[in-house]
């Protein structure tokens, strides 16, 4: 059981955005994870090939309604829409809307893999998945939130989910 908890949950704007980036599925799990995949986005400095400096890194979930449905998993950023896209990268455009942004606190072992729990703390306040995109959701590894743990070595990954 996880000893994450959900400490923060509230709405924000979201603007018309293209998401940029690299598109994994089950077949690219190791271990059962995507992490090694994050590795090889620092080393290969494919941050540095979209962003311009100011973007929080993104782990972009879209899973299907029916059964054969592939999981998908995403690495980039959101930038804004229009961008023209690098080679060797994909793109999913979104239109504007809003999010419902829950903060995961905890050791960084057990802050992944909560979008059930973050889901279900949206819900308890009131808020209603956009239907339109309810099967996406991301992980949003905030800087001086993801990035700068507390004394304890706890940190906040942001769970974000489209809402009305």
């Amino acid at each position: 059981m996880s000893k994450a908890k959900i400490t923060k949950v509230y709405t924000e704007p979201f603007p018309a955005s293209r998401f940029i980036g690299k598109r994994y599925t089950n077949e690219d799990l190791i271990y059962g994870l995507f992490s090694v995949h994050w590795g090889e986005w620092f080393q290969q400095g494919w941050f540095d090939l979209i962003d311009t400096g100011s973007n929080d890194p993104i782990g972009l979930m879209w899973e299907g309604d029916d059964f054969d449905a592939t999981f998908q998993y995403w690495i980039g950023y959101f930038m804004p829409a229009n961008t023209v896209v690098p080679e060797g990268f994909a793109h999913v455009d979104f239109p504007a809307g809003n999010l419902g942004v829950c903060w995961v606190h905890g050791k960084e072992s057990d802050i992944y893999c909560q979008e059930g729990k973050g889901l279900e703390k949206l819900q308890k306040e009131g808020l209603v998945l956009n239907a339109e995109l309810c099967n996406w959701c991301f992980e949003r590894y905030a800087c001086g939130r993801f990035d700068a743990p507390d004394k304890k070595g706890k940190a906040i990954l942001d769970i974000c989910f489209w809402v009305k």
